[in-house]
């Protein structure tokens, strides 16, 4: 039979923040003079959700609310954090906050309001399985998006925004009782009746200082061992200089330069968002330390300069001091990996295209400036990708910092580059 498959400049891969800025830019550009740019975007979570298992009603945002989703590209943008402060009726409240930094729950739902303000071009509960070329001639005119509900979307472009993925150290499987960082609040639920006595939590970056602290309250009568190879937790480094790197004049900067000058500057600005720690949390933490050592019961213990060098399903670490080589033993209630993420491969779901892609001379991916994969062979369209560009683009490739201005350049990129084959809304008959 045949069916009629919807033609799109846009099929977004994804709808997380990136996925969702970039729905606003297309939003507000379609409301302008400019020909309206066609759009629709799959997401597999039933609604939409940014790292739920670790939204703690403490933690604050590590990234000012000025680089929320539309600010830095539009800063008169009706979609902007302090917009929705005014709609939810608390911005009076902020402003006397004087803080820079909202509550990641905060934030969330901020997220949440301006996602709900253009859910009709997303579907939720819809996962992309496969995306194939479809050829005029010996060109790669469109893309054909086929979706786990088995529908089928066609495509100028393809925008990739699939998130990064939870990073376990080689060697170690997810069970039970061991288990990453990004389940934290769905597990927490699941132990508060089991009276857990002993926690275990590797890492030594904001989230692993999160989790300790977390865990320290929410189970007074449990030992929470924090494991890392460092003397101890490091501040990050926020400092006005060193936070230019999220400048968006950096990514020119860093996409022009030389193999050995992004190494460089990756090693040097490395702290002001890996294996770091907000230096209040930093603060509290040794605070605690400190006082279990007045009073005489330690439930939380540092083992610094130590690495985990066996651990059984059962939840039982093996410790290893790095100075010393000495070994402790610790049985577990639950081991919890706080080993950060890594962006999605976006080569399995692309299918044959995949072979097109060009490589590096480390294999990975060329990125072109404007996000998109760079091909052996010209594609009508463009395969764009929002992460997975930290090589090519620097730090900033899954951070929040540059998200609206990486929007702009895409769609930017897209329009200006955009063949009009056919009128926007036209369907092509597929044989199904």
């Amino acid at each position: 039979m045949t069916a009629e498959v919807p033609i799109y400049d846009i099929v977004g891969v994804g709808f997380g923040p990136s996925n969702l800025a970039l729905a606003i830019a297309l939003a507000e550009h379609n409301a302008g003079p400019g020909e309206p740019v066609t759009a629709h975007f799959l997401e597999r979570q039933p609604r939409f959700g940014w790292h739920r298992g670790m939204l703690i009603d403490t933690a604050t945002m590590q990234v000012s609310f000025l680089k929320d989703l539309v600010t830095m590209r539009n800063p008169t943008s009706e979609f902007s954090f302090l917009n929705y402060l005014h709609a939810a009726g608390r911005l009076v409240d902020f402003i006397n906050h004087k803080n820079l930094f909202p509550l990641r729950v905060e934030f969330h739902d901020y997220f949440e309001w301006a996602a709900a303000k253009v859910d009709d071009v997303v579907s939720y509960g819809t996962e992309v399985v496969s995306v194939k070329p479809v050829h005029d001639g010996s060109e790669v005119a469109y893309f054909d998006v086929e979706a786990s509900d088995g529908s089928s979307l066609r495509a100028r472009n393809l925008v990739v925004g699939t998130g990064l993925r939870p990073q376990l150290p080689e060697g170690v499987t997810a069970g039970e009782r061991i288990w990453h960082n990004s389940e934290l609040l769905f597990r927490v639920d699941a132990l508060r009746d089991a009276d857990p006595k002993r926690f275990v939590v590797v890492g030594a970056g904001q989230s692993a200082a999160e989790v300790a602290a977390l865990l320290h309250d929410e189970f007074p009568r449990a030992e929470v061992c924090a494991v890392f190879a460092r003397y101890g937790y490091s501040p990050a480094d926020d400092s006005s200089f060193a936070n230019r790197i999220f400048d968006p004049d950096a990514v020119d900067q860093f996409y022009r330069a030389g193999e050995p000058v992004k190494d460089r500057l990756m090693r040097y600005h490395g702290a002001t968002n890996y294996s770091a720690v907000d230096i209040d949390l930093i603060d509290e933490l040794y605070r605690r330390v400190y006082r279990e050592k007045v009073l005489g019961v330690e439930r939380l213990r540092l083992f610094n300069v130590s690495r985990p060098v066996e651990v059984t399903s059962s939840g039982t670490v093996t410790v290893e001091s790095l100075t010393t080589g000495e070994r402790t033993v610790l049985d577990a209630d639950a081991v919890v990996y706080a080993t950060g993420y890594r962006p999605a491969d976006p080569t399995p779901l692309l299918g044959d295209l995949g072979a097109r892609f060009l490589r590096d001379e480390s294999g990975r991916l060329r990125v072109e400036r404007d996000y998109r994969l760079a091909t052996d062979s010209p594609l009508r369209g463009g395969i764009y990708l929002q992460g997975g560009t930290e090589h090519t683009h620097g730090i900033t490739s899954s951070l929040l910092s540059n998200t609206a201005v990486r929007v702009g350049e895409i769609l930017q990129s897209i329009v200006e580059r955009r063949v009009v084959a056919e009128p926007a809304g036209e369907y092509a008959v597929s044989a199904r």
